[in-house]
């Protein structure tokens, strides 16, 4: 069973806001996430949960607010590679793309080596490696887009995994796959979790699945509603109504 080390703060928000024009999406958002964490980050649509996400990645900006990697603010962190990202919708590529199983996750040593270096053996091993972690080595040669909505999922959670990160952050990525294909993904990141030490952020619109999984819950509503255990979450789901379920606000119970 994974262990959150609660001295070791990896992403670290502080007092977050961030509006589109006039339209306030996010209020004064500040949490930590500690290694070996499996956060899951629930709200209602429209709520602000890709973008607190996108912020925390350096792909949006805030317009208060400061974001900390490793104990860096966001503005000089560089060790981009410690950092996976598995975006959502990441199944919605042109399938005709000409990219095998095996090129598209080569495509993540990237983030370690930088652009246009030469890949080598050692890279060519990692991405094996990956491979057999979300169990797709089989498929190596396979077009990706040949394979199902659930195994272009392992593939893009492999190519995040080839950089070798100590975080991985994912935007609902079980969108649009059937329910088996779901559990067997859930069952992948469990391992990556408790198995690997990996940390991971993930960003779900599926309460019921979520709260079965995580470590944590984070439960925005363009402010954060609550941050607590998925027990405490559950126990305590009387008083406000968030995304068709009741939540209380409370503090932050760490679970190990």
């Amino acid at each position: 069973m994974q262990i959150t080390d609660h001295t070791k703060t990896i992403i670290e928000a502080e007092g977050i806001s961030f509006s589109y024009g006039d339209d306030e999406v996010l209020k004064d958002i500040s949490l930590e996430v500690h290694k070996g964490d499996y956060l899951g980050i629930i709200g209602p649509n429209g709520a602000g949960k890709t973008t607190f996400l996108k912020i925390l990645l350096g792909l949006l900006k805030p317009a208060s607010g400061k974001v900390r990697l490793f104990g860096q603010d966001i503005s000089e962190f560089k060790d981009w590679w410690r950092i996976g990202y598995v975006p959502q919708k990441a199944t919605n590529f042109d399938a005709n793309f000409p990219s095998t199983v095996e090129e598209t996750v080569l495509m993540g040593r990237y983030s370690r080596k930088g652009l246009f270096r030469r890949l080598s053996k050692e890279d060519i091993q990692f991405t094996e490696q990956a491979l057999k972690q979300v169990e797709m080595l089989e498929y190596k040669d396979r077009l990706i887009g040949e394979l199902s909505g659930g195994q272009q999922q392992r593939v893009f959670i492999a190519r995040a995994l080839a950089g070798q990160p100590e975080v991985i952050f994912l935007d609902e990525p079980t969108t649009g796959i059937d329910e088996k294909s779901q559990q067997e993904f859930y069952a992948l990141l469990r391992k990556l979790n408790r198995e690997l030490g990996l940390t991971l952020v993930l960003v779900s619109h599926d309460i019921e699945m979520v709260t079965k999984e995580v470590m944590h819950i984070a439960c925005i509503d363009h402010t954060l509603v609550c941050h607590t255990s998925p027990e405490e979450y559950l126990k305590e789901s009387e008083s406000i109504s968030i995304a068709g379920q009741k939540v209380k606000i409370m503090e932050h119970h760490h679970r190990h």
